[in-house]
């Protein structure tokens, strides 16, 4: 089976770029600058590298009107263009961790299946939910807090 990691796209965020820190804070975004290893940006699906500027918001990566709606937490690499993954191609803020949790949607938004992976066995884990023929989609999460990470579909 075949799937493509699908970063946040970047339009909705490039008007936040720039803004003041008290704009921002007006919108519940916090500005910050990257100390150390550990904020994933979620347009290109690497880690941001220390004293790049990132902006922490809080995200509904999960719309759907059912008990799995969903927000947290994401960062956002000032500036940051989306990025593009080619057909099983992983993203290196997922190779970057140890483990990611795997949570697979039907096409209503329901979760019908999850798993927290070792990324060594990324690709196994992903091929075996899309599997299923009931699931539409995955969501990756990072495991240690539980942020989302990426959409996951089958092609």
């Amino acid at each position: 089976m075949s799937f493509v990691v699908s970063a946040l796209p970047a339009a909705p965020f490039q008007p936040l770029f720039g803004l003041s820190d008290d704009a921002l804070a007006a919108q519940g975004i916090q500005r910050r600058v990257v100390e150390g290893p550990g904020s994933p940006c979620r347009l290109t699906l690497e880690d941001a590298r220390p004293g790049e500027t990132v902006l922490l918001m809080n995200y509904e990566h999960q719309p759907a009107d059912t008990p799995f709606r969903s927000r947290h937490a994401i960062f956002v690499r000032e500036g940051a263009s989306e990025r593009r993954f080619g057909p099983g191609e992983i993203p290196p803020a997922f190779s970057a961790r140890q483990f990611l949790s795997l949570r697979a949607f039907d096409a209503a938004g329901m979760m019908i299946e999850a798993d927290i992976v070792a990324t060594t066995e990324l690709t196994p884990a992903i091929d075996r939910l899309l599997a299923d023929p009931q699931a539409a989609y995955l969501h990756a999460h990072y495991a240690g807090a539980g942020c989302y990470a990426a959409r996951i579909d089958r092609i």
